[in-house]
């Protein structure tokens, strides 16, 4: 099946991409804050939208509205101009539109696609990206910038950074350590597009190992050209995240306000091993940790050493209590504290500020605490946008964001 025509072909992107690894660094720009904002919004096809178009400022943007309406819809479309599987992690066949039977349409809905017009620190770029359906199992997500075919997902994150909160995150600290550590990736790849390259080509051999190790008997050069791999990727990606912890540790512990300060650490046998010798060091350990386990791991079924088994630790630093032991309310707070002191550590470094996708933020925070969150990102100068069901909630940013209502999937301002 062919891409429909619109926000893709507004932005040129070919159907036939496929992605592969590219690895980028950001560069600091220290002392200059360039805008970085969503002007335009083109969606077709993306779940209960067969078509929409939104234009707005760089400054916040409340989407307001009955649930079911909408609205988090619309964040979504936003996260897939990040690299990544989007805010609801989703697999790509599941958000085209579907139509009801009772609710007859001009046209078959196609595959997905979201355009949209960003401002960054490299200036102002076109971008679109959306489903091949004619892919192998319909799951190749397809990405153009300015008209140029990117040759992954990777390149999305040059041009802006995008990173959320939902309510499904309201559990993140129960949920297991996995959640956790998806959820520091998306904020080190706010620094380091490379990331999640690096993620990527780290899980690729982990499972590939694991395939050998299962079928057996396997050529040992080749499992050591998987461990080797693992192991040069696996400890470039425990470096990236205790480096970020550290950075959000003394930035959670430097916040003012009423948001709890967080305390953070990375619990980890490699991460241990990164703070007690050189990185060389450690890639050394981990390659003979992963060739002196090959029984240990073919008979768990599972490789029992790597970064994948690290955990973000989080504690509330009034209390001293594990954030998993803390009041749902206290969680909430300590994950919005830790999303600013990364905006306003990125902002710092980069110059940029992120783009915040905050998904009914506001609902479940008292009055003081609601005051300062706004506060926080008009002084950010970042483009945040904001759900709820009701506007009065958002009364603080009255003048300063743009409001748009949503109803039955249609847009209004």
């Amino acid at each position: 099946m062919a891409l429909d025509p619109g926000p893709l072909a507004e932005s040129g992107v070919d159907p036939h991409i496929e992605g592969h690894g590219e690895r980028h660094r950001a560069q600091a720009m220290v002392g200059r804050t360039r805008p970085t904002a969503l002007t335009r919004l083109h969606l077709t096809d993306f779940r209960g939208y067969a078509a929409a178009r939104l234009e707005v400022e760089s400054r916040p943007v409340v989407l307001t509205g009955p649930n079911g309406a909408g609205k988090t819809n619309l964040l979504e479309a936003i996260s897939f101009l990040a690299p990544g599987r989007g805010l609801r992690r989703a697999r790509l066949a599941e958000i085209d539109r579907r139509v009801p039977p009772a609710k007859p349409t001009d046209r078959p809905p196609g595959a997905w696609a979201v355009g949209a017009r960003l401002l960054g620190p490299r200036g102002a770029v076109q971008v679109g990206t959306g489903r091949d359906a004619a892919s192998p199992g319909g799951e190749r997500r397809l990405v153009r910038i300015d008209g140029v075919r990117a040759k992954s997902q990777a390149a999305l994150a040059e041009h802006a950074h995008i990173t959320w909160l939902t309510p499904q995150m309201d559990r993140l600290f129960g949920d297991g350590s996995g959640e956790r550590r998806r959820f520091l990736d998306r904020l080190v790849l706010g620094f380091d597009a490379a990331h999640a390259a690096r993620v990527a080509a780290y899980e690729r051999a982990m499972r590939e190992r694991a395939r050998l190790l299962r079928d057996g008997p396997a050529d040992p050069a080749w499992l050591g050209a998987l461990e080797a791999t693992m192991a040069a990727e696996g400890i470039a990606i425990a470096a990236a995240r205790h480096e970020l912890t550290l950075r959000l540790d003394a930035e959670c512990a430097a916040a003012p306000g009423p948001f709890p300060q967080a305390r953070l650490r990375l619990a980890g046998e490699v991460e241990d091993w990164l703070a007690a010798m050189p990185a060389l060091a450690a890639e050394d350990t981990l390659r003979r940790r992963l060739a002196a386990g090959r029984r240990a791991d073919a008979e768990s079924g599972i490789t029992l050493t790597g970064p994948h088994r690290a955990d973000l630790a989080v504690h509330h630093v009034a209390s001293g209590m594990a954030a998993a032991s803390c009041s749902t309310g206290e969680q909430k707070a300590l994950l919005i504290a830790i999303l600013l002191a990364h905006a306003r550590l990125r902002t710092r470094m980069s110059g940029a500020p992120p783009i915040l996708l905050l998904d009914e933020v506001a609902a479940h925070l008292d009055p003081t605490r609601r005051a300062a969150l706004f506060d926080a990102l008009t002084a950010l100068e970042t483009q945040a946008w904001l759900t709820g069901t009701e506007p009065q909630l958002f009364a603080g940013l009255a003048g300063l964001g743009q409001f748009v209502t949503v109803a039955d999937a249609a847009i209004g301002l």
